[in-house]
């Protein structure tokens, strides 16, 4: 019997975050599926990506959390439309003073930008989509 296990990536670094972009690239992703938590200082996607890593054609439920965020900022994402479908392209950081500036870029030229003092962020599988046993 095959196994599955679940990945748990965390990011603490500009290079670490790199390796969350590059699992995520082509994910989709719903508007509804996209929450930030003010007051907790979280930003949650919920992507369904494929399985890069062992090169089969499987789709996988991801959570991307992203902790310690300050202020998020959306550009050409319609929020009244929850249904709108998202592919993520790349995650991006730039240093702006003392603050990081978390970029997810999305097709059709659509971003949001998180900012936060520190590099807190975390991918982790929830279920493959395609497998019959979740």
């Amino acid at each position: 019997m095959d196994k599955n296990f679940f990945k748990k990536i965390i990011a603490q670094s500009p290079e670490d975050l790199q390796i969350i972009s590059a699992c995520c690239s082509e994910a989709k992703v719903k508007a509804s599926e996209i929450k930030f938590l003010p007051s907790n200082k979280i930003f949650l996607l919920s992507v369904i990506r494929f399985d890069k890593e062992n090169d089969n054609n499987s789709s996988i439920n991801s959570i991307i959390k992203f902790e310690f965020i300050e202020s998020s900022k959306s550009k050409n994402i319609d929020q009244n439309n929850p249904n709108i479908l998202l592919e993520l392209l790349a995650i991006d950081i730039f240093k702006k003073e003392q603050n990081f500036e978390i970029t997810l870029l999305f097709s059709k030229n659509r971003f949001i930008t998180l900012t936060t003092e520190v590099i807190e962020a975390t991918l982790e599988d929830q279920k493959i989509e395609d497998d019959k046993n979740n």
